[in-house]
């Protein structure tokens, strides 16, 4: 199973950046995807998380900024994310949802600058 994410980077207060995780190895459409984020520190959060079917869940601090999407055809799902603020800093990662079946790799790191 691999599960890799990238589209990270370093954004200023307001940017908006897209973030694509490619998954191989499992029943993909099969599957609630998420991702999730952990910042220097702090626990391992999930920020979004999307249904086979489409319907899609928020956390509070993300609702109305970050967009969670997926292509079943190409084993992809992908977090949009706008109006970035400097506490969305952190390494961002794509899992399935309860439960983790990849392990946790690097992700991809997303830095806010005020």
């Amino acid at each position: 199973v691999q599960l890799q994410a990238s589209g990270g980077g370093l954004v200023q207060t307001g940017g908006s950046l897209r973030l694509s995780c490619a998954a191989s190895g499992i029943a993909f459409s099969a599957n609630v995807m998420a991702w999730y984020r952990q910042a220097t520190g702090k626990q391992r959060e999930t920020v979004a998380r999307i249904s086979r079917s489409g319907n899609t869940i928020y956390a509070g601090s993300v609702k109305g900024r970050f967009t969670i999407s997926r292509d079943n055809a190409k084993n992809t799902v992908y977090l949009h994310m706008n109006n970035l603020k400097p506490e969305d800093t952190g390494a961002y990662y794509c899992n399935t949802w309860p439960n983790s079946i990849a392990t946790w790799g690097q992700g991809t790191l997303v830095t806010v600058s005020s």
